[in-house]
């Protein structure tokens, strides 16, 4: 059986989203990392830091939905390469950690030395990269909640959001009081924030890679669904996972008697799975129980 399935991801049909916020996030990084270069600022400078990782981020999140959509030539990758689009979150997750490890490593080593910083540039250059980011952020969110591909830059943008008011606040303050600690105390809680978020998207992305249940989708309800369908009177080998974002994958051997139409119960079931929890993809064992063939997997 191919492995070439003729499902959509939730990550490809939200790709020109992807796409737009790529050449916008693409754009700004350059502006922000000479003005960063230019002025001084280590804020504009971690920022734009952060916006490479995005920049990396994104792209890799386009390639996945282009790879997670392929068909598959060889014949072996049975569950298609939809998996693609979660090692690209967890992409994004090292990147942004890395990001802010480094900003921290700058920000710390700056304390104590007397540094220049142009607050006329940051305040300027902030205040286009609020702007870019906002639409990035509007873009983004629209498929954050249906694509964990889409949630990772989604929130590597939301990031990038507070970085720009950072920059802005930071400028002001610089200005006012004269003082680069304002730089280097904003730079930090950049940093601190960044790694915050890294730290959620990873628990979601090693959920995934773990096979655990979805969080929505609890095995215990499971079972007592299908246990409740017609015919069934045990249910066990129950395994439920996700494959990629939007979809949920189960199998479960159903005990049915001897008499019982395995037809209906499979169809029955079939139903249940899709209606009640969204699980296209069922594979689903009907057994008489007079049958002493199967026993549980002991794993």
């Amino acid at each position: 059986m191919s492995g070439s399935h003729g499902h959509g991801t939730a990550g490809g049909a939200h790709r020109w989203r992807l796409q737009l916020a790529f050449v916008l996030v693409a754009g700004y990084f350059v502006v922000e990392l000479v003005a960063g270069l230019l002025s001084g600022s280590l804020a504009l400078l971690s920022d734009a830091g952060h916006m490479a990782a995005d920049v990396v981020a994104l792209g890799a999140a386009l390639v996945a939905t282009r790879v997670a959509s392929r068909p598959d030539s060889t014949g072996r990758r049975t569950f298609g390469s939809y998996r693609a689009e979660v090692f690209a979150s967890g992409l994004a997750v090292l990147l942004m950690l890395g990001v802010s490890v480094y900003i921290a490593i700058e920000a710390l080593g700056r304390i104590g030395d007397r540094v220049e910083v142009a607050s006329g540039t940051m305040l300027f250059v902030g205040a286009i990269g609020l702007v870019i980011n906002v639409i990035a952020l509007l873009l983004l969110r629209g498929g954050a909640g249906d694509s964990l591909n889409v949630k990772g830059a989604y929130l590597e943008v939301v990031a990038d959001t507070l970085g720009s008011v950072g920059v802005i606040v930071a400028g002001v303050m610089v200005g006012a009081t004269g003082s680069p600690w304002w730089d280097t105390g904003i730079a930090l809680a950049i940093a601190i924030f960044v790694a915050v978020r890294a730290l959620l998207l990873g628990r979601e992305v090693l959920a995934v890679l773990g096979q655990h249940a979805p969080s929505d989708l609890a095995p215990d309800e499971v079972e007592a669904a299908l246990a409740a369908v017609p015919g069934v009177s045990n249910v066990h080998d129950l395994h439920v996972w996700t494959l990629t974002s939007g979809m949920n994958v189960a199998t479960a051997h159903l005990v049915t008697p001897e008499d019982a139409d395995a037809h209906a119960v499979l169809d029955e079931a079939r139903t249940v799975m899709r209606s009640q929890f969204g699980v296209e993809h069922a594979t689903l064992q009907v057994e008489p129980d007079t049958h002493t063939g199967c026993q549980e997997a002991t794993w």
